[in-house]
C-alpha cells in the first residue's frame, strides 16, 4: 500500500523493523549506509561556511569539561520535527542534539540540555517575538548554541529579511555570546530562500550550513550515477523530510561540529559593530499579550474577552506532548457582551506587529484593524485556513508615538469568532 508520498506505508506487514520506541521503520530507512564516502561527501557539501569558530569552539569546550551546555533551535515546522516519527525523538533538532553529547560530552552525563522552539507555517516575522519566550525562557535560559531554521518559511515574512537579520542579531547579543548557526532547509522542488538569508550570515562570518548546497545536486542523479537518496526518500511530504531526511540534517550539523573542533582557533570577532546590511529594526521586539499588556499599555478588551483555548500546539524540546501557543489572548465571541464593542490598544511604539489566529472553522470571521483612525489592514483567519498563529505587520516607523490599535469585525461579520493572539511592538 502507497502513502501520499509513494512511499511504503510504515505501519505494513508484522516484520517490519522497529526502532526502540515501536514505530515501525521502513527497509530503505534501516538499510541506507550513514558511512558510506558518498554519503559523507554529500554532507560534506553542507557545510557553506565554517564562519568564524570562536564561539562555537567555546561551546563545545565547555561540553568537553563536562560543564553545562544548552543547545537552541528555533525556525518553523521542520525543527518543530514534522515528517519525522516520533516528533520529538526523530526530529534533526533532537539527532543532532544527541550528536553533539556524544561526540563532546562525558559518558552518561545529563551536562546537554535541548531547547527546541519550532513552530509550523511562521515565518521569522514570528520567530523573533517568540525568542525570548521560547528559547530563552524568558531569561531562565541562556543557550550556547542557537540554530535559526527559517529558510522556506520566511516568503511570509512581510520585512522581506529585517526580522531575521535581526533575530540573528538579537540571539548574537545574549550577555554569554552564544555560537549561532544558520541552517538552510529545502522544500521538494528545490526552494529556499538561502540566497537572501545567507548573506546575513556571510556579513557576520557565522557557521551556515545548506541542504540545497547536498542535496539537490544529487537528486538530479540515479543511483549509478552517484545519487543516494531520491526526493520521495527524503521527503515525507513536499515540505518536510522523513526520519532519514531528519537524520540526514543532523548529521550536516554534526559535520559542522567536527570540522569546528578540528580546527584552529579563529581570532575573536565583534560581530556586533557591523551595521546590518538588511535591517535590524525588531532587534528589541517584545511580546504583549493578556498575561502582561496591562503593564504596558492601556487596553479595553470590549467584546474581546474570552479566552481562546483551541489553540496551535507544538512538542518543544524532547517533549511528546503539545504545548498550546499563546494562551494569553483575546478571543471576540458574538454576544458575550449585550453590547457590540471593539479591541481598543493604546500603545507607544515604533513598530507594531500583530498576531492573530488562523482557523479552518466556519466560526471564525474576518476582522478589520484601525491605526490612529484609519483602516489599515484586514485579518482573514481563512487565508491559510488551519489553526496557526499569523503574524501581520501593522506598521513600522522610525520615531516612537503613542498609536491607537482599534480591531473590530468586518461587516456581516459580527456573528463571526475572532482572537488576537498577541502583538510583537518596538518601544
Amino acid at each position: 500500500m502507497l502513502g501520499d508520498s509513494g512511499d511504503v506505508d510504515e505501519n505494513q506487514g508484522t516484520n517490519a523493523p522497529r526502532d526502540p520506541v515501536g514505530v515501525t521503520v521502513s527497509s530503505f530507512e534501516a538499510d541506507f549506509d550513514y558511512d558510506s564516502p558518498a554519503y559523507l561527501d554529500m554532507i560534506d557539501r553542507s557545510l557553506l561556511s565554517a564562519g568564524n569558530n570562536v564561539r562555537l569552539k567555546r561551546a563545545i569546550g565547555k561540553a568537553k569539561r563536562g560543564e553545562n551546555v544548552t543547545i537552541a533551535y528555533i525556525g518553523g515546522s521542520i525543527t518543530h520535527g514534522a515528517g519525522a516519527a516520533p516528533i520529538h525523538l526523530q526530529s534533526y533538532a533532537y539527532h543532532s542534539y544527541e550528536h553533539f553529547k556524544r561526540m563532546f560530552a562525558p559518558l552518561n552525563s545529563n551536562t546537554v540540555q535541548l531547547i527546541k522552539a519550532g513552530v509550523g507555517g511562521t515565518p521569522s516575522q514570528l520567530g523573533v517575538i517568540r525568542y525570548d519566550r521560547d528559547v530563552l525562557r524568558d531569561g531562565s535560559v541562556q543557550p550556547d548554541i542557537v540554530i535559526i531554521e527559517f529558510a522556506v518559511n520566511d516568503a511570509d515574512d512581510e520585512t522581506r529579511g529585517n526580522c531575521y537579520e535581526s533575530l540573528v542579531l538579537k540571539a548574537l547579543a545574549s550577555n554569554n555570546e552564544p555560537a549561532v548557526i544558520l541552517l538552510f532547509s529545502v522544500f521538494k522542488n528545490d526552494w529556499n530562500l538561502q540566497d537572501r538569508l545567507a548573506p546575513v550570515g556571510f556579513h557576520y562570518d557565522l557557521p551556515m550550513v545548506s541542504m540545497k548546497d547536498a542535496l539537490v545536486e544529487q537528486f538530479q542523479k540515479a543511483k549509478n550515477e552517484g545519487g543516494l537518496i531520491t526526493k520521495e526518500q527524503y521527503f515525507h511530504d513536499i515540505y518536510h523530510p522523513t526520519n532519514v531526511g531528519h537524520r540526514i540534517m543532523a548529521d550536516a550539523l554534526a559535520n559542522l561540529f567536527r570540522v569546528t573542533d578540528r580546527t584552529n582557533l579563529d581570532q575573536k570577532e565583534d560581530e556586533l559593530t557591523k551595521l546590518p546590511i538588511i535591517g535590524k529594526d525588531y532587534v528589541d521586539v517584545k511580546l504583549l499579550d493578556r498575561q502582561n499588556g496591562d503593564q504596558i499599555a492601556l487596553i479595553e478588551s470590549g467584546s474581546f474577552c474570552h479566552t481562546d483555548t483551541d489553540l496551535q500546539m507544538t512538542e518543544m524540546d524532547d517533549h511528546d506532548y503539545g504545548t498550546p501557543l499563546f494562551p494569553n489572548n483575546w478571543m471576540y465571541v458574538p454576544g458575550a457582551t449585550a453590547e457590540l464593542k471593539g479591541f481598543k490598544l493604546h500603545l507607544r511604539c515604533s513598530r507594531l506587529i500583530l498576531i492573530f489566529k488562523d482557523s479552518d472553522s466556519d466560526m471564525f470571521g474576518t476582522a478589520h484593524i484601525k491605526v490612529d483612525g484609519q483602516l489599515t489592514k484586514q485579518a482573514d483567519p481563512h487565508q491559510v485556513n488551519w489553526t496557526h498563529c499569523h503574524a501581520m505587520l501593522l506598521f513600522s516607523n522610525t520615531e516612537v508615538d503613542e498609536h491607537l490599535i482599534e480591531i473590530d469585525m468586518a461587516l456581516g461579520h459580527e456573528e463571526k469568532q475572532f482572537t488576537v493572539l498577541g502583538f510583537g511592538y518596538v518601544g
